[in-house]
């Protein structure tokens, strides 16, 4: 396991209970990395103490992201608050039942040092099914799942008929958050927050909104999942990844990058996303108001 802990964090544990956030899509490209990064940032500005966790080895974009903010930063003299960061490497032994039973020790050691540590913990998984991602998830307070607005990645959750008006199955994914489930009740801890985040909508109304409005109603009722809008399709997401930037920071460079109108929507669109999944609420014992920390 490897990590990186930006400059002046203190490393020493502290009491609390870190709220886990795993961003989980068993299919690659909904905007996974790009949600948790954001969303950091967002938690991370308000003075909370995050943690991010990249279980994606092989492909690190979250871990990529990070470290390209930390390069940023210190090449360009700012002063950005940023989220830790540490990443699980893959774990290479003669057998693969202990290489995972490995992984999953690291995981929970991880998950246990952090909720201490932290007030917030995300977790970026890969976009496959792992026993590690299913491990991740049983460790879940909040599972955010984006998915692109189209029929074809709503087949991660599960298939429905040609009108969208009928569940017909259950995905595999979705098989597995209800064992993650029921793992959790027989343990005594609290459920997860199963929230559907509907990345690149469409700015305008369309058929296919409406039938996907119709068809995710359907299964959230099913399988037990709340919906949010997530993040329009956007250029500007692309291009701050190799700064390590978001949305958030862009008031904060100077004249590097001139905000426009379409800049200052989607930094709305990330401000709405964050007060929908209700983490900045008084259930957070540890929260900058409990703490007596000030937010900056």
């Amino acid at each position: 396991m490897s990590s990186d802990i930006p400059e002046g964090t203190s490393s020493e544990p502290r009491e609390g209970t870190a709220h886990v956030i795993v961003l989980g899509n068993e299919k690659g490209g909904s905007g996974k990395s790009t949600t948790a990064m954001h969303v950091a940032v967002h938690l991370v500005r308000q003075g909370y103490r995050v943690g991010c966790l990249d279980l994606d080895a092989r492909q690190g974009t979250l871990r990529r992201y990070i470290k390209n903010r930390l390069d940023y930063i210190k090449a360009n003299g700012l002063t950005l608050a940023s989220p830790t960061y540490a990443v699980i490497e893959r774990v290479e032994l003669e057998s693969r039942s202990e290489s995972e039973t490995r992984e999953n020790t690291m995981l929970d050691a991880f998950i246990g040092e952090f909720r201490t540590s932290h007030d917030f913990l995300i977790v970026d998984t890969p976009g496959s099914d792992s026993t590690l991602s299913r491990r991740a998830i049983g460790h879940a307070d909040t599972l955010l799942t984006p998915m692109n607005d189209s029929f074809v990645d709503l087949d991660i959750l599960g298939q429905v008929d040609s009108d969208g008006s009928r569940v017909l199955r259950l995905s595999h994914f979705a098989e597995v958050i209800w064992e993650q489930r029921k793992t959790r009740a027989a343990r005594g801890s609290r459920a997860i927050d199963w929230v559907v985040m509907r990345n690149r909508l469409g700015t305008l109304d369309s058929h296919n909104n409406r039938l996907m409005e119709q068809a995710l109603g359907e299964l959230s009722e099913r399988v037990g999942f709340r919906i949010v809008p997530g993040l329009t399709e956007r250029v500007i997401y692309r291009e701050l990844f190799p700064k390590g930037l978001t949305l958030l920071d862009l008031r904060d460079i100077g004249d590097q990058v001139k905000l426009n109108m379409s800049h200052i929507a989607a930094r709305q669109e990330v401000a709405q996303l964050v007060t929908a999944l209700g983490f900045e609420g008084d259930n957070l014992v540890n929260s900058p108001e409990n703490t007596g920390r000030t937010a900056p």
